[in-house]
């Protein structure tokens, strides 16, 4: 059971990363840093708004406008970083 959750707090660390790469990617294309007719920027791009979209898009229901501020992945990260406290004070150590 301590090998499912050391997994599950795995891909909680992983999808964290992949949810600041992702804001990262934005901000460059927004700023023009990098360009999205480059196949391979394209390609990132979309790959990381696949995999972070999900998760992100009913956040972003309930936030109020912000204009062209989005704290939903800020929102998301904490809600990751709650998850894997609860899982490492309270799941673990009760998991033989």
């Amino acid at each position: 059971m301590r090998a499912l959750l050391d997994v599950i707090l795995f891909a909680l660390e992983l999808y964290s990363w992949a949810i600041i790469v992702s804001a990262v990617v934005s901000w460059l294309i927004a700023f023009n840093v990098v360009n999205m007719r480059n196949e391979v920027v394209r390609s990132i791009a979309m790959g990381l708004y696949q995999i972070t979209e999900p998760a992100l898009r009913p956040i972003r229901r309930i936030l109020p406008n912000l204009g062209t501020m989005d704290i939903s992945p800020i929102i998301l990260l904490l809600l990751i970083m709650l998850i894997e406290r609860i899982i490492r004070m309270y799941i673990y150590p009760n998991v033989f």
